[in-house]
């Protein structure tokens, strides 16, 4: 484990050989396991487990009751929201050992994934995507793209900042928050992000 210049509740149970990072929080019940990577300025909420080979970068926040299984890797920036789910094999049975075959599952920079939502392993959330409360991701989701549903489908573009995108008739959407201008691609599978209003 690092040197200790993060906060940790009495509760929880921090083990060797793990990373945290500078100015993290780690509240009540919580276990970080050996070789768990945390960055800088991360929060984990209550009741959260963060198993050895994950790795989360710096500012990730995780909401209460949230499992980090090994395969998961979260790029800065992420939200986990309350009791998400994380899964690293798809077909486990009790009865056969799959230990070994963990799949990867990548959340790009700045994704959010909402409270209750449930992401299958072996997927990768483009960067600032957003997913809804509830939803099951069940296959790769586009940068910036809005996620609902079970299975997931995407409804609509999201801002950096969080706000859902609405595209004039040229295809063009600004943030009300940021200013930032973003462009459907020509195909509308994907968008561009053009440059301050």
């Amino acid at each position: 484990m690092s040197a200790k210049n993060f906060y940790a509740h009495e509760t929880a149970i921090i083990d060797e050989g793990c990373k945290i990072g500078e100015g993290s929080k780690i509240w009540h019940f919580c276990h970080v396991m050996p070789d768990a990577v945390l960055g800088k300025a991360c929060n984990l909420g209550q009741n959260v487990f963060v198993a050895s080979g994950t790795q989360l970068g710096n500012n990730v926040k995780v909401q209460n009751n949230v499992s980090i299984y090994q395969g998961v890797i979260c790029e800065d920036d992420v939200f986990l929201g309350p009791s998400m789910v994380f899964t690293n094999v798809r077909n486990p049975r009790s009865a056969v050992n799959r230990r070994g075959q963990y799949q990867t599952t990548l959340v790009r920079k700045g994704a959010t994934i909402g409270a209750n939502a449930t992401i299958v392993c072996g997927t990768e959330i483009g960067a600032y995507a957003f997913i809804g409360a509830g939803a099951v991701v069940t296959k790769n989701v586009p940068a910036y793209a809005l996620m609902v549903g079970n299975p997931a489908r995407q409804i609509g573009w999201m801002s950096a900042y969080g706000h859902r995108l609405v595209f004039d008739q040229n295809g063009e959407a600004i943030c009300p928050e940021s200013q930032v201008k973003y462009r459907l691609a020509k195909n509308n599978n994907s968008l561009l992000i053009c440059d301050q209003a």
